[in-house]
């Protein structure tokens, strides 16, 4: 068999070899000298060898220098250095109370062309809480309620807060109280007495009453306790003086009697802020142990829910009768609360001014139109031309 060799093509001539020679070429019958010339011509002129060992260097050292220079800018000191507990202050997340001795008035003085300033840096801030004022207050419907509310509201609006005003109808809380109390801006509680109110108005204004105290002992209300009936008129000076009574406090009341010619003063005899005797100018209420109105004296209201606080010898709870005559609802009442005279406390000091009336102005059986609201114009008694 015929042997056939076959001689490369000349497409893989620019293959490259070994030591960068073809096969058969020249270069690969050299001498030993040739090669090493040709090795080192190759190796300086081979563009990757050089990149593997001088560009790394250069980013390395720009990059160790401006370390250096960071860390020294970092360590030298600007401004004034802080010492270490002022440091250590710094990061303590303690809160501490403000010193109390430190709040005192504080006084500056500046002198500007020859005339001294003096200015208050700082302010000493005393807060007491001023006492809830409990205002008690028995209505019904009739011609007179919303001139007579709509002016307790008045007064109520001018005293300092806080101020609770509980307002209670007998039967069923009618719309035309709700809407002025409401429109007052005084805090209230608008309560329905459940008892049948419909016998006498002394019944109903004492069930009225006993509500009110329900309400102050269920929910533990803590103040003091004012019984202000509707159709008398206050003074803001007895509002502000209610809330310095302790226990048991008792004022005069100027009351206009019933044939409305002349002025009954009603209430205690005080020598300073002790209770000594009473006035009174009615025969049939002489046997009364306490000559007081019933707007004449208010309470601590801790003693209808906390009677050990102040040592009542009464077990029941605190409430007005009815089954007594009309006039003795106050000294009963009273009876429960103070043992004497020297448990009470004369408002104000030796009880010298009057700070409201008790007036009998009602004017029963008038009719007023159904939710103060008239339906219809009136007549014209003269006409405009």
């Amino acid at each position: 068999m015929a042997s056939i060799r076959r001689t490369l093509s000349p497409v893989y001539h620019d293959r490259p070899y070994e030591n960068g020679g073809a096969p058969f070429s020249p270069s690969s019958t050299s001498s030993p000298s040739s090669q090493k010339s040709n090795s080192k011509h190759n190796s300086s002129s081979d563009p990757t060898k050089t990149s593997r060992r001088g560009p790394w260097r250069r980013p390395f050292y720009q990059f160790l220098a401006f370390f250096l220079i960071g860390f020294l800018l970092g360590m030298t000191p600007y401004g004034q250095i802080e010492d270490a507990n002022r440091s250590t202050d710094r990061f303590n997340f303690e809160i501490k109370p403000p010193n109390i001795e430190d709040r005192t008035a504080k006084r500056e003085e500046v002198a500007v062309d020859g005339v001294s300033f003096s200015t208050e840096t700082e302010k000493e801030i005393d807060f007491v809480p001023r006492k809830l004022v409990i205002v008690v207050t028995p209505t019904y419907n009739r011609a007179m309620q919303a001139y007579y509310l709509n002016r307790v509201a008045q007064t109520l609006r001018l005293v300092e807060p806080p101020v609770l005003w509980i307002v209670v109808e007998g039967n069923a809380a009618s719309f035309e109280t709700s809407e002025i109390l409401r429109k007052t801006g005084v805090m209230y509680r608008h309560l329905v007495c459940k008892r049948n109110t419909t016998t006498s108005v002394k019944d109903r204004g004492v069930h009225q009453r006993n509500t009110a105290l329900e309400h102050i002992e269920l929910h533990k209300l803590d103040g003091v306790v004012y019984f202000a009936d509707d159709d008398n008129v206050y003074s803001l000076e007895l509002f502000r003086s209610l809330r310095q009574i302790r226990r048991f406090g008792t004022w005069p009341v100027a009351m206009l009697a019933p044939s409305k010619n002349k002025a009954i003063l009603e209430g205690p005899v005080c020598n300073g802020s002790q209770v000594i005797g009473w006035h009174t100018n009615e025969k049939s209420k002489r046997l009364r142990r306490f000559h007081v109105d019933m707007s004449g004296f208010a309470f601590n209201s801790t003693i209808l829910w906390d009677p050990k606080r102040w040592r009542r010898p009464f077990s029941h709870s605190t409430r007005q009768l009815d089954t007594v005559k009309e006039g003795f609802q106050e000294t009963t009442f009273i009876e429960q609360v103070v043992a004497d005279e020297s448990d009470m406390e004369g408002v104000p000091p030796a009880c010298s001014r009057i700070l409201n009336w008790h007036l009998h102005l009602d004017a029963l059986d008038v009719p007023y139109p159904q939710g103060w609201v008239v339906q219809k114009n009136l007549e014209a008694l003269v006409t405009v031309k």
